[in-house]
């Protein structure tokens, strides 16, 4: 088959390696434009554009289908088109370009969040379960007909980051599987079955830790925007990033019972700040977490503990 792939992030990058491993005729790699990064806002090519480089395949760079780009499409004689977050949306006119249309992998199990921030959207309301789908590309959002379904369990401490770095390996399997079955006529889409839900990006401002949620709630939050957009928080006026946090009990349970309570280390308000058994403990709308790591403003990420001992001359400490 003469394939088109199209992708951006890191996340992609494990299925165009296993398109090309597998022996597809990858014709030519569609990806964004590069993009400004860091501090000096440096012009950087894409993860794709680097793989796709690296393989020695023809690499389009455009942020939307222009009619020059459909045309040079269209000359490609292709048979698919595989779309991994490409980050852009394929018009009518593109989808029907290639003979077998575009089949675009997604990190959940439609009609299960369908929108750009899945795995994000999973982790926060709690899934036990999530997955990879591959259907076929059509107008509307995420609801084309479905080719193939994996999934996994998710762990209440997995974070959107470790779930999509397993999830863009097993399903660049399962792209690969779906792909081989069109080519030999044996795989068939069939329209998506259940209630949808939506997966809108989540912002800077959906990565702000309310502290009078339960702590489950807030553990979720967090987990759910680690690395991107980052949990934060403030402290006396200036952001604080924050790494994963762990309920007490939780961590009590793991630790086999050893950790002991100082005087109302369960009973913390929320947003205000103890150290406990060698953990930093922060108050929430039920019982305490335990933070990791934290990163005060113009500074790294560092050890909550190591923090919390340098920062304890300032008195008492409430997160905001």
């Amino acid at each position: 088959m003469r394939i088109l792939f199209a992708g951006t992030p890191e996340v992609a990058v494990p299925s165009l390696k296993a398109l090309v491993g597998a022996g597809f005729d990858v014709v030519a790699v569609l990806t964004r434009v590069d993009a400004p990064v860091g501090r000096r806002k440096v012009l950087t090519p894409s993860p794709v554009a680097v793989a796709a480089e690296e393989l020695g395949l023809p690499v389009l760079k455009a942020n939307r289908f222009s009619p020059e780009l459909l045309a040079h499409l269209g000359s490609l004689d292709l048979d698919a088109a595989a779309i991994v977050a490409y980050g852009g949306i394929v018009p009518a006119a593109g989808l029907a370009v290639p003979r077998h249309g575009w089949i675009n992998l997604h990190f959940s199990v439609l009609p299960a969040w369908r929108g750009a921030a899945p795995v994000q959207h999973a982790v926060l309301a709690g899934d036990d379960v999530t997955g990879a789908t591959t259907f076929r590309l059509e107008e509307g959002l995420d609801t084309g007909p479905v080719f193939g379904v994996m999934t996994e369990s998710l762990g209440p401490d997995a974070t959107s980051g470790e779930v999509l770095e397993r999830l863009s390996h097993s399903g660049a399997v399962l792209l690969v599987q779906t792909l081989s079955g069109i080519e030999a006529g044996r795989v068939t889409a069939t329209p998506q079955a259940g209630e949808p839900t939506l997966a809108p990006k989540l912002t800077i401002d959906d990565a702000r830790v309310d502290w009078s949620q339960p702590a489950v709630a807030v553990r979720r939050r967090v987990n759910a925007v680690t690395p991107e957009p980052g949990a934060w928080t403030t402290l006396d006026g200036q952001r604080v990033k924050l790494g994963p946090v762990t309920p007490v009990r939780q961590a009590e349970d793991e630790a086999g019972g050893a950790a002991t309570h100082g005087a109302g280390a369960d009973t913390l308000r929320p947003g205000a700040l103890e150290v406990v058994a060698r953990e930093v403990r922060v108050g929430t709308g039920t019982g305490p977490v335990v933070l990791g790591t934290l990163q005060p403003a113009g500074k790294k990420m560092m050890d909550a503990l190591d923090w919390a001992r340098g920062a304890a001359t300032r008195g008492e400490l409430v997160f905001e």
